[in-house]
């Protein structure tokens, strides 16, 4: 991998991924029950559940396979290409700033933390932190960090998992949206209006 400036943004993702898990596992047994949805997910959303779990494994396992077995590697032409340290260090830090923001928010959830969609299980609305700029902050997280990785460690896995991410996203976020407006009602109709799904974009989009 060049000068192997790029491993920093693979340890940067397996850092992340145990702090949610943790997380997750932590939420759960405050609550008394899981706060893992995504196996009760149904139709587009289960498809958009198995989409997640693609693009980390395609962003932290391809560069991993493409070490070890070089020929899987060669036929790779962004592999073959991969460029220097300074673009390596720059995914790295896009990478770790990523992950600081989808594990923030992911913490200022607190109970309320869910990973999936059931129509029935939702807690408190949470619009305060990061939530009081984007209503995904931890999407937005996630896919800052899965570019990081493409950027520092460019090849075809890595490239595929952040546009495999946010398709998947998208997919998710109308059902998640359907159920915060059907639980919260007006206050999340008052949430929305005033802050953007992602960053930057204008409320309601």
């Amino acid at each position: 991998m060049g000068s192997g400036a790029g491993w920093p943004a693979l340890a940067i993702l397996a850092a992340y991924l145990a702090l949610f898990f943790w997380g997750t596992a932590e939420t759960g047994r405050v609550n008394g029950r899981s706060a893992w949805l995504m196996g009760k997910s149904k139709g587009r959303d289960r498809w958009a559940a198995l989409a997640f779990r693609v693009a980390f494994v395609c962003s932290l396992a391809g560069p991993l396979v493409w070490s070890n077995w070089p020929a899987l590697g060669d036929l790779d032409p962004l592999w073959r290409e991969r460029g220097g340290a300074g673009r390596q260090l720059v995914g790295a830090f896009v990478a770790a700033l990523g992950a600081m923001i989808a594990f923030a928010a992911q913490m200022s959830m607190g109970a309320s933390w869910r990973v999936g969609v059931i129509g029935s299980d939702a807690g408190a609305l949470v619009t305060g932190g990061l939530f009081r700029l984007s209503r995904n902050p931890t999407f937005v997280g996630q896919l800052v960090l899965l570019a990081g990785v493409a950027l520092a460690i460019p090849a075809l896995p890595t490239l595929a998992a952040p546009l495999l991410f946010f398709a998947a996203a998208r997919a998710q976020i109308p059902s998640e949206e359907a159920v915060l407006r059907s639980i919260h009602g007006q206050a999340y109709d008052d949430w929305a209006a005033r802050v953007p799904r992602w960053f930057g974009l204008r409320p309601g989009e």
